[in-house]
């Protein structure tokens, strides 16, 4: 009875051994085979990244020059009514000095300045507008931009991971 429990305790300690270094082998790293589709997986994920970065940064690219040609178009038509508002001063001096101050001319005149001093306060908000969206597109691209050389790293890690792993460890 004796050699029979030993064998049979040997058997059993034998079969959980087993089933402890089977289950260790389950919970063990991937295999070189799986290590080496899992880094091209994440190479193929990152050459997508890049190429979305690429046209938002694009895109922002786009909206900048649209914004700077804004701009531009905003500060001539300012500069365009300050001639306008100094034109109009000067016709206001001529005619308060000819026909007097209350004279429908001179009247005329404050009216025409007026509107051009709206016309140039409206066109300087445009600016500041356009200043602000230019900023702002700014600071997406600039965004983008990292993001594309962020994805690039990943994809310089993932290709050397990959060939590291072809060689072996």
């Amino acid at each position: 009875m004796n050699a029979y429990s030993l064998l049979r305790s040997g058997v059993l300690v034998l079969g959980v051994a087993g089933l402890l270094a089977s289950g260790a082998r389950a919970q063990a790293p991937a295999p070189e085979g799986q290590d080496i589709h899992s880094d091209r997986k994440d190479i193929r994920q990152d050459q997508r990244d890049p190429a979305k970065d690429r046209t938002d940064r694009n895109a922002d690219q786009r909206d900048i020059n649209h914004d700077r040609r804004d701009l531009t178009k905003d500060r001539v038509d300012r500069n365009k009514d300050q001639r306008d508002i100094n034109k109009d001063k000067l016709d206001l001096r001529k005619d308060d000095a000819k026909y007097g101050v209350n004279s429908a001319q001179a009247q005329a005149d404050r009216k025409d300045l007026h509107a051009d001093r709206v016309d140039r306060n409206k066109d300087q908000r445009d600016i500041n507008k356009d200043k602000n969206n230019l900023v702002a597109d700014r600071k997406d691209r600039n965004h983008d931009q990292r993001d594309i050389n962020r994805d690039k790293r990943d994809l310089h890690k993932d290709r050397k991971d990959l060939r590291h792993d072809r060689k072996g460890k």
